[in-house]
């Protein structure tokens, strides 16, 4: 990968020293870059683009509102599941390879939901992008991390990188409410299949192929257990979420998924190159940085999950109106995403971490004065200071979970960060659902929700605090 860097010439020896120009991205690199940024935008567009969707996709194709949460849980249940295995799959074969695998099963499968004739074709199309999503999403990080070196410039492009996956959930949830308005659902999956090809065209021909060079044995028995282990769990959630817990698949697959995660912990502590260190889960800063991270996902990908169905279903938004709810919310949070590092580098990641946990609890407890007949102003701006925080959190934990790790192990303790996204938006809108759906009414669903939401995200704020505070 070539690096452009101002020539230089010998300076005579009285001349006093010249500050470095720092190097400059060649086209190249900025086409990588470009391919690289791109599919990251569109899996985030993906987590968003459908939300303002849901109650019109409901009524189209015979979903109830209790298997709304499918058209969500479909994605992200695989998404989650197999991220870490593709992962460490790409490490060992080749990251370019299974990028571009990656994009092609993403590209076929967002034209299978666009096409989708019923539910079940539609919910295959949903659990096919989430497993393409769980192929782009490490491998795309692992090629920009082996692409650019250590320094400005890598640290250039993971900052382009996370401004474009907020802003790809802003664009998504203002596209959905527009293209839903103007050509129904299906275009918002017709957008995803588009997006795929634009980046899919330029991707083999700019890219490097990338692996590691020791080849590590892959840890099957740990792949197996925290895939099934993490499936079967999800798959009993967000049954009982429509069906409740009596039922016999609810309580197999429950007990399933319990006992492949207790088996996944025993088989990592034993195996010679493990998905996750176990010894680096016991540090503070990396436990209690993942479990800041994992609550914030999962509390607020749920309550943009019940409020999409509050605006819509409740106060008779149309699908417009709502994705400019959501378009306020994700304009602030590009804000947050600028001045978090600024507000970082004077109070420390963990102090961040732990005020914007507690702030996003508050914001979203303010959630508990929304109304039968009005509401969308509290929503838009209680919801939006929300975001706020929770970005703000996004960057504390990951920049808490890599601090004082050493360069080594840098790509574990990524994996981890990645990782805890994935399952964090992937658990909570299955797991508070049970919640949303077993009330009398949708508004009452959505009342317990938010204060759910709100007390869990104040708990995790002053255990982080505690548990930091000796880290």
């Amino acid at each position: 990968m070539a690096i452009e860097s101002p020539s230089t010439s010998a300076a005579p020896a009285a001349s006093p020293p010249v500050a470095s120009v720092p190097p400059r991205l060649s086209g190249r690199a900025r086409l990588v870059l470009f391919v690289l940024c791109a599919a990251q935008f569109m899996v985030a567009l993906d987590f968003s683009v459908l939300n303002v969707a849901l109650p019109v996709l409901g009524k189209d194709l015979g979903l109830s509102t209790t298997g709304l949460q499918w058209a969500i849980t479909a994605f992200a249940l695989p998404s989650g599941g197999f991220l870490l295995l593709f992962g460490r799959i790409a490490d060992l074969y080749g990251r370019r390879r299974l990028f571009l695998a990656g994009l092609t099963v993403f590209g076929g499968s967002s034209l299978l939901a666009t096409l989708a004739w019923d539910p079940a074709s539609f919910l295959a199309g949903r659990a096919l992008q989430g497993l393409g999503a769980a192929v782009i999403v490490p491998t795309g990080m692992s090629l920009l991390t082996t692409t650019f070196p250590e320094g400005p410039l890598r640290d250039r492009a993971l900052g382009i990188s996370g401004t474009l996956l907020s802003l790809g959930f802003t664009v998504g949830m203002v596209a959905g409410g527009v293209l839903t308005d103007t050509l129904g659902w299906r275009s918002t999956m017709g957008l995803l299949a588009l997006a795929s090809a634009v980046v899919l065209v330029p991707a083999p021909r700019v890219l490097e192929e990338s692996r590691t060079t020791d080849r590590p044995r892959l840890d099957v028995p740990g792949a197996v257990s925290v895939t099934g282990g993490l499936l079967a769990l999800i798959y009993a959630l967000s049954t009982a979420a429509e069906r409740g817990f009596g039922g016999a698949d609810v309580l197999v697959t429950l007990v399933l998924g319990v006992t492949l995660l207790a088996a996944f912990v025993v088989v990592e502590s034993r195996s010679a190159a493990p998905l996750v260190s176990l010894p680096m889960l016991r540090r503070r800063t990396v436990a209690f940085g993942n479990l800041g991270g994992l609550l914030t996902f999962s509390m607020m990908s749920t309550v943009v999950f019940v409020l999409t169905l509050y605006l819509q279903e409740v106060l008779d938004l149309s699908p417009f109106a709502t994705g400019l709810v959501f378009g306020v919310q994700g304009v602030l949070s590009v804000v947050a995403g600028m001045y978090a590092p600024k507000v970082i580098g004077r109070i420390g990641a963990r102090r961040t971490l732990t005020l914007s946990l507690l702030g996003q609890g508050l914001f979203i407890g303010a959630l508990l004065g929304l109304g039968t007949e009005s509401g969308v102003w509290l929503a838009t701006a209680a919801v939006s200071l929300a975001s706020m925080c929770h970005l703000g959190a996004i960057i504390a934990y990951g920049l808490t979970v890599t601090s004082g790790i050493p360069n080594e192990q840098q790509g574990l303790a990524t994996g981890l960060v990645t990782t805890t996204q994935q399952v964090g938006l992937t658990v909570g809108i299955p797991l508070l659902g049970v919640l949303a759906t077993t009330q009398d009414t949708l508004f009452d669903g959505v009342r317990t929700v938010v204060a759910v939401a709100a007390a869990v995200l104040l708990a995790a704020g002053a255990a982080v605090a505690a548990g930091l505070r000796r880290g």
